[in-house]
């Protein structure tokens, strides 16, 4: 579960990008994350895990955010950025996605059953040994999340995770995410994508709350939608 009471987040510039919003997320629960540019939605994701500094109460499976725990909550939340380039560095995708078990302190042969299984899961264990810079935007993001799963996360924070997809990646994008059991945020202009993914929207405007409801219903109201600044699925 992910609780968020009275959450602020302020630039250095004095600029509030997120305005004492509260929310409850259950377990299992996937839920979209929508809204114009500069509503807030990337802030708030990275905010959640203490990339961004935020004021308020965030507390995930239980734990409560604070800048002595960082290193906790980033093992029960884990974040897939937009852009996947910033999670895969390492020389191979096996490199990258042992790289967070290995800061565990997992033994190598722990490290090599985690890799393989979410490698395996994901379909792209014929990609081991590859380099990042080798892939199609479908099998980066695939790596992109493998890394993320190799952490064992209850909760997963997806910023734009359909951007750099053709639509065959996409449909396998949806296909997987369907089946996966976690907690999910996930922040996406991708509108006919989130209909399909995510059971319940929240809308955010100018960093503050602004609608929230079921996403076959929400998604298709042209008149909040409008007042969002967004475009109704027709």
């Amino acid at each position: 579960m992910v609780t968020i009471r009275d959450w602020t987040v302020q630039y250095p510039d004095a600029t509030v990008a997120i305005d004492r919003l509260s929310l409850q997320i259950e377990d299992g629960e996937r839920l979209a994350l929508i809204g114009a540019n500069g509503a807030g939605k990337s802030t708030l994701i990275l905010s959640l895990v203490g990339i961004l500094p935020g004021s308020g109460e965030v507390t995930i499976e239980g734990l409560t955010l604070n800048k002595s725990n960082i290193t906790e909550i980033r093992t029960k939340a884990g974040v897939i950025f937009q852009n996947p380039d910033d999670q895969l560095f390492l020389p191979t995708i096996y490199d990258d996605v042992a790289f967070g078990p290995r800061n565990l302190g997992l033994d190598e042969e722990s490290v090599r059953h985690r890799v393989e299984d979410r490698l395996e899961l994901l379909n792209i264990a014929h990609l081991r040994e590859r380099s990042a810079l080798k892939l199609s935007g479908g099998e980066k993001r695939m790596a992109a999340i493998a890394t993320v799963l190799a952490m064992k996360p209850d909760v997963m924070l997806m910023d734009e995770p359909t951007a750099f997809l053709d639509p065959k990646s996409r449909r396998c994008l949806i296909k997987l995410l369907q089946t996966l059991p976690h907690t999910m945020l996930i922040a996406t202009h991708d509108l006919a994508f989130a209909a399909e993914v995510c059971s319940r929207c929240l809308i955010l405007k100018d960093g503050r709350y602004f609608a929230d409801g079921p996403t076959q219903k929400l998604l298709y109201d042209a008149e909040k939608m409008d007042a969002a600044g967004l475009e109704a699925i027709s």
